[in-house]
């Protein structure tokens, strides 16, 4: 449990830090990040996985 301690306090002190350096407050850059961003990076993610995948089945 030490380890996932330590990851969660890294991860807290890399959004404050975050957020100092662009003026925001820790929860706008949590929502950016959790609500906006990765939400965005999974779709794209899975939109280029079925490209791909479409790809090499027209490739065979």
């Amino acid at each position: 449990m030490k380890v996932i301690d330590e990851i969660f306090v890294y991860c807290t002190d890399f959004i404050i830090n975050l957020a100092n350096l662009f003026e925001f407050s820790y929860y706008e850059v949590n929502t950016i990040i959790f609500c906006i961003l990765f939400p965005l990076i999974i779709v794209i993610l899975s939109l280029n996985y079925f490209r791909l995948r479409l790809i090499l089945k027209k490739s065979n």
